[in-house]
């Protein structure tokens, strides 16, 4: 890339990062170009998209953008990293992350892409909450269960209130079956 190229590049990157619900940076070494191809589709479906970037623009980008820079420090910018940016909902890309990376394998053995880190957010995430994120139901199962269990207390109270109904009804029916004996 020229210089004129790479600022307007980190410009838009910027912009991007700014916009974002979710930035997640992954390790992409051994995913080959058609799984690659395969998950930039999953992610496209859910308001994600995967871009795959050098360290040293995705630094300048994360700066400007306001991200702290000990988030960036040690391991995190080397390799081969790749920028998954979520614009829908937050969770949902690392989601497909997560089971992307239990259905493809390197050659070597070894589940791709790998977490880093990311943003969620606002809120910092390691690898290893990345990963428990990535574990978790979706948002609308998630919110089915709070439902559930809202209306489980209120079908308990119903059916409470009905036992005592039923109790004085059957009362009723036994005073009214001896006084015409």
């Amino acid at each position: 890339m020229k210089k004129a190229e790479k600022v307007f590049f980190v410009d838009n990157l910027k912009a991007e990062l700014k916009d974002a619900k979710s930035v997640i940076l992954v390790n992409y070494s051994g995913l080959a170009v058609k799984p690659q191809q395969e998950l930039k589709s999953r992610l496209s479906e859910v308001g994600g998209k995967m871009v795959v970037v050098k360290n040293t623009l995705l630094l300048r980008a994360a700066e400007s953008a306001g991200f702290n820079n000990k988030d960036l420090e040690g391991d995190v910018l080397t390799g081969q990293t790749a920028l998954i940016i979520g614009t829908g909902d937050p969770v949902a890309p690392i989601q497909v992350l997560g089971k992307f990376a239990k259905e493809f394998v390197s050659a070597a053995g070894e589940s791709v892409p790998k977490f880093k880190v990311g943003v969620v957010e606002g809120s910092f995430q390691n690898s290893q909450s990345l990963t428990q994120i990535s574990n978790l139901p979706g948002r609308d199962a998630l919110l089915s269960q709070v439902l559930g269990t809202l209306m489980g207390l209120e079908y308990g109270l119903v059916g409470t209130l009905n036992g005592n109904l039923q109790k004085l009804v059957y009362i009723l029916d036994q005073a009214r079956n001896k006084l015409s004996n």
